[in-house]
C-alpha cells in the first residue's frame, strides 16, 4: 500500500475503531446500570409483594381472632391456624431472599409473639387462661374475658405486626440512596467513553481534512489549473505546491509527458 493511500485507510480505520471499542464500552455499561436498574425494581416489587401477603394474612387472623375472642365462634379456629402458618411461611420467603435481614428482625420477633399468644389462646377452648389477669372478672362470662383480652393482649401486638410489616414493605427505600448514587456513576461511564471519543474523532477528522487539503486537494487543484494554462496557452507547466507519494508521482508523469509531446513536435 503506498503512502497516500496508506494514511487515508489509517485515519478511516482509526476512526472505525475508536467507534467500535466505544460502542462496546458505552454498552457494556448500560447493560449495566439497565441491569440494576431491573433490580432494584424487582427488589421493590418482590417486597412489596410479600408484604401484601403477610398483611393479608395479618388481617384475616385477626378477623378470624375476632369472631374467636370476641363473638366466641369456634368454627374460626382453622381459619386462624391457617392464617397464622400463611404468615410465618411467607416470612420465611423474605428471610430467605432478602440480602440485609436485619429489616426483618422486629417482624420476626412480632410474629413469634404473635405465634405464641395465638397458641394459648387456642389451647384455652373458653378463655380460662386469662381469668387469672383478670380476676375481677371473674364472674363474667368466658367471652367478656376473651374480649377484654382480645383489647388489651392481642390488639397492641397485632397492631405492633402491622407496623413492623409496613417498615419491611419500605426497606427497599433505604438501600434506593447509596444504589442511585452508584447508578449515577455508571451513567457517567456509559457516557464518558462515547464523549472522549467523539473529542478525539473530531481531531482525526480534522487532521484528516488538513492532510487532504495540503497534500491531494491543493497539488491536484494546482496541477489542473497549470495543465489548463498549458494546453490553453502554451504557458510552461510549473505546479507550485508540496507533492507527496501518489501525486508526486503524477506531476512527474505530466511533466515526462509534456516533454515527450515537446520532443515529438520539434523532431516532426
Amino acid at each position: 500500500m503506498t503512502g497516500l493511500r496508506r494514511r487515508v485507510a489509517i485515519g478511516f480505520l482509526s476512526i472505525v475503531c475508536l467507534l467500535f471499542f466505544s460502542g462496546m464500552i458505552s454498552l457494556f455499561e448500560l447493560s449495566h446500570l439497565s441491569r440494576d436498574t431491573g433490580d432494584i425494581l424487582k427488589a421493590n416489587k418482590r417486597n412489596i409483594e410479600l408484604a401484601k401477603r403477610m398483611l393479608d394474612a395479618a388481617h384475616e387472623q385477626n378477623v378470624a381472632l375476632i369472631h374467636l375472642a370476641v363473638f366466641g365462634d369456634r368454627s374460626y379456629d382453622s381459619v386462624c391456624r391457617n392464617r397464622m402458618e400463611s404468615l410465618e411461611n411467607t416470612l420465611a420467603v423474605a428471610q430467605s431472599e432478602a440480602l440485609d435481614k436485619s429489616f426483618l428482625d422486629s417482624l420476626a420477633f412480632a410474629t413469634t409473639e404473635m405465634r405464641l399468644l395465638t397458641d394459648n389462646f387456642l389451647a384455652s377452648g373458653d378463655g380460662t387462661p386469662f381469668r387469672t389477669a383478670f380476676a375481677p372478672l371473674v364472674q363474667a362470662d368466658s367471652a367478656a374475658l376473651a374480649s377484654r383480652w382480645y383489647q388489651s393482649d392481642y390488639e397492641t401486638l397485632y397492631g405492633r405486626l402491622t407496623s413492623a410489616i409496613k417498615s419491611y414493605m419500605t426497606s427497599t427505600q433505604s438501600s434506593l440512596v447509596p444504589r442511585a448514587e452508584q447508578m449515577k456513576k455508571n451513567a457517567y461511564r456509559a457516557v464518558t467513553p462515547v464523549l472522549i471519543s467523539l473529542a478525539v474523532m473530531i481531531a482525526i477528522v480534522l487532521m484528516l481534512y488538513y492532510f487532504m487539503s495540503v497534500y491531494c486537494v491543493n497539488p491536484i487543484v494546482r496541477m489542473n489549473k497549470s495543465l489548463g494554462d498549458y494546453l490553453a496557452f502554451r504557458t510552461p507547466f510549473a505546479a507550485k505546491a508540496e507533492f507527496k507519494d501518489e501525486v508526486l508521482g503524477l506531476r512527474e508523469k505530466i511533466e515526462a509527458l509534456i516533454a515527450l509531446v515537446k520532443q515529438s513536435g520539434k523532431t516532426q
